[in-house]
């Protein structure tokens, strides 16, 4: 798959500043200061930069963190993840596969049948409700 590349500029006028601040900036919102974060209808979570699906509404659950989280992303495909070294700590960094946007982290502490806790920024998606 080739990769959705756009400049800077394209990138600031397609995006608000909080969003550019975390996907393209590798940024993070406040804990609990998305709306995202308490979204409950069944649907499908979307980058926020190419609109590639990366996670359903099934695999989302409340994981206490303030951010939204997931316990699978939508496909394999859907998402990258890359070695985190920054904050003085180990984390796996996890990015849209289309675009590169950063999305949030992933963490071995989340439910079956996974395991795993996709914590993502709610500013690096858009949600789409089934009708």
């Amino acid at each position: 798959m080739s990769k959705i590349t756009k400049t800077k500029k394209e990138w600031q006028a397609q995006l608000s500043p909080e969003a550019y601040r975390i996907t393209r900036k590798s940024g993070t919102e406040r804990p609990g200061s998305h709306p995202l974060n308490n979204e409950k209808r069944d649907g499908k979570y979307k980058c926020v930069c190419c609109g590639e699906v990366l996670f359903n509404a099934e695999a989302k659950y409340e994981s206490g963190s303030g951010w939204p989280s997931f316990f699978q992303p939508a496909s394999p495909q859907a998402v990258e993840e890359h070695a985190d070294n920054s904050l003085f700590r180990k984390r796996t960094e996890v990015r849209c596969s289309a675009c590169d946007a950063h999305l949030g982290h992933v963490f071995d502490d989340g439910p079956e049948p996974t395991g795993l806790r996709y914590c993502m920024n709610g500013a690096a998606l858009s949600f789409v409700a089934k009708e």
